[in-house]
């Protein structure tokens, strides 16, 4: 037997406060988007002003003048613009987001000195291309922030996708500005040229979880546009594996110009992604709208058993556990792979008379060449090294 009631009073009105509430958090929501699609707008426009600065110094002020000028001036503009956002917004949630916004307008505060240095040439390209980065830095470690204040699964997977696009992204600007930094004197040394492979890799990592959150549109749309086109492989393999030719800035800005080109189509994808994400928390909130509650409830107490705390909480451990367990198993992998790295680069110094230098050179030229990871070279080299009949260099 069914008992039908009607909603008495007291109930009709925990219901609205209820509907006001869901309103609000996802009011919130929305405008979290617009200060993240801000963020992104300045961080282009201050990457473009760290590449073109970087060009700038390195050429002894002979090119890209022009280019730096008209970057300082959108950075400004847009300077301001998220400046305009943050006085809108409502009370940000939690005081962590507060200080990373503090931390990024602290930071930011450095920027007229910094351009200082730059002009007069009281700053070397990889000074200014560190202080640039710090800024960015700060600025992109209050987008993982918001995330936090999300509850609902779906906008919260839209945020790590996003976030890691962007961070990917801006791996890819300090492969510009260090490529730059390398073609422009003609030569990469020791230090510079192992943080451009930091910086190939570490994107790599970034994007592929970004098109672990990502549906098949997206996904296809960044193989097409956003990967790295075969002649800036090229300039790749020749930055990591040999120094470039003088030709008095030539390949400098050809590199600029191609990786420039690439940060535009990732720009386009980030763009899509913030337009995508507002789009599904316009949903969420017309949906609210539609809320009812519902008609009839169940006899069974334990049907409410998963909303209580303390299983949310266990969850939320096990969640934690796990994700800690993978980070475990990627840092040994990595520990791994460097042993079995050093260990090839080892046979290569006995039976070559390579300096160590020369032969992580080699492996790195060897797994370009092939498309392949530095340790899967090591490995086969590991593995026929006892039929490798190696006669020393004289």
């Amino acid at each position: 037997m069914t008992l039908m009631a009607g909603i008495s009073p007291g109930a009709n009105e925990w219901l609205q406060r209820a509907r006001t509430m869901r309103r609000e958090q996802l009011s919130k929501l929305a405008q979290l988007g617009v200060l993240v699609h801000g963020i992104s707008q300045l961080v282009h426009m201050l990457q473009c002003e760290r590449g073109a600065s970087n060009v700038w110094l390195c050429s002894q002020g002979q090119l890209y003048a022009p280019e730096c000028k008209a970057s300082r001036a959108l950075v400004d503009e847009n300077l301001a613009a998220l400046y305009g956002i943050l006085d809108k917004q409502s009370p940000v949630p939690g005081s962590a987001v507060c200080e990373r916004i503090g931390g990024a307008l602290q930071s930011l505060d450095m920027l007229p000195a910094l351009r200082d240095g730059v002009r007069q040439q009281t700053l070397t390209a990889p000074q200014a291309m560190e202080h640039y980065s710090r800024m960015l830095r700060h600025l992109l470690s209050i987008v993982p922030q918001l995330n936090d204040s999300i509850d609902d699964p779906h906008i919260a997977g839209r945020f790590v996708a996003l976030y890691s696009l962007m961070q990917g992204k801006e791996l890819a600007g300090q492969e510009r500005a260090l490529g730059a930094i390398g073609f422009t004197q003609g030569f990469f040394d020791d230090v510079t040229r192992q943080r451009l492979v930091d910086r190939i890799d570490g994107q790599q990592a970034c994007f592929e979880i970004f098109l672990s959150h990502s549906h098949a549109e997206v996904q296809t749309t960044f193989t097409l546009n956003c990967q790295p086109d075969r002649e800036t492989e090229q300039l790749r393999r020749v930055a990591c594996t040999r120094q470039p030719a003088a030709d008095n800035g030539t390949t400098a800005l050809t590199w600029f110009a191609l990786q420039t080109s690439r940060l535009e189509h990732l720009r386009a994808l980030e763009e899509t992604m913030i337009a995508d994400l507002m789009l599904a928390v316009d949903a969420r909130i017309h949906r609210d709208d539609d809320y009812a509650p519902p008609a009839d409830e169940q006899d069974d107490p334990l049907i409410h058993y998963p909303e209580k705390p303390l299983l949310t909480l266990v969850r939320q451990q096990a969640r934690e556990i796990e994700q800690l367990s993978r980070q475990l198993a990627s840092l040994r992998d990595t520990l791994e792979e460097r042993k079995t790295i050093d260990k090839a680069k080892s046979v290569l110094m006995t039976h070559q008379n390579m300096s160590e230098e020369q032969a992580w050179t080699a492996l790195r030229k060897m797994a370009m060449d092939k498309n392949q990871r530095m340790v899967e070279i090591a490995r086969a080299l590991l593995m026929v090294k006892h039929l490798w009949e190696v006669t020393p260099k004289e």
